[in-house]
């Protein structure tokens, strides 16, 4: 599955922070409740890699994905745990050779036009915006969408329930990125109710692009 298929599959990309592999399928069963199936864990914690497996061995319609890779050592761990897609905060030319070497699709990073055209000239089209609210947002976003309208973006931090909508509603957006949709105190008291409540209002949401 290509990136630009697995980012028309789910309107947000929770991003998914586990301090224990125990909590990593229920969350994801609670999302995928929702009508959310494209999961970004990220490499922030030692659960990480183990997590990804348990999902992909116990919640087959998950699309499980690796975020904060950030060197090619990392998007190897993340094919090798079986990983579905990665996600880069950034990108160096050396992880962006890597990514197109890999078994697994790449949504690299970018922050600036000039990053955009390293991404376009090492072959990607679709690309995470980040940190997008520190980045300019909205505006920012507009403001790429002239000189790259090939490019779509899937901007991520600094994003909420409410300004989601407006994300979604620009032509070059994707979908969105964001942590919301997983609060640690749910998680730490295992709601996972709560979590599938919040999972099905995201998935309600719609980009501008959808049929």
């Amino acid at each position: 599955m290509d990136i630009s298929t697995l980012l028309a599959a789910s309107p947000v990309m929770p991003v998914i922070v586990l301090d224990k592999v125990a909590d990593a399928v229920p969350l994801a069963r609670a999302l995928v409740d929702g009508g959310i199936r494209v999961l970004e864990v990220t490499l922030r914690t030692a659960a990480a890699l183990e997590s990804v497996r348990a999902i992909r061995a116990e919640v087959p319609e998950a699309l499980v994905g690796v975020g904060t890779v950030v060197t090619p050592a990392d998007l190897a761990a993340a094919a090798e745990a079986g990983a579905t897609f990665a996600v880069s905060p950034g990108a160096s030319p050396e992880l962006l050779r890597a990514g197109r070497e890999s078994a697994i699709p790449l949504l690299p990073g970018v922050m600036t036009p000039s990053d955009v055209i390293n991404a376009l000239a090492a072959g990607y089209t679709a690309m995470k915006l980040f940190p997008a609210a520190q980045a300019g947002g909205i505006g920012m976003l507009k403001a790429l969408g002239g000189p790259f309208p090939q490019v779509r973006f899937c901007p991520t931090g600094g994003i909420d329930v409410a300004s989601a909508p407006n994300f979604l509603a620009l032509p070059n957006v994707a979908c969105v990125g964001g942590s919301w949709l997983t609060p640690a105190d749910r998680v730490r008291a295992g709601d996972w109710a709560a979590i599938t409540e919040l999972a099905r209002a995201a998935a309600a949401l719609r980009p501008a692009g959808a049929a």
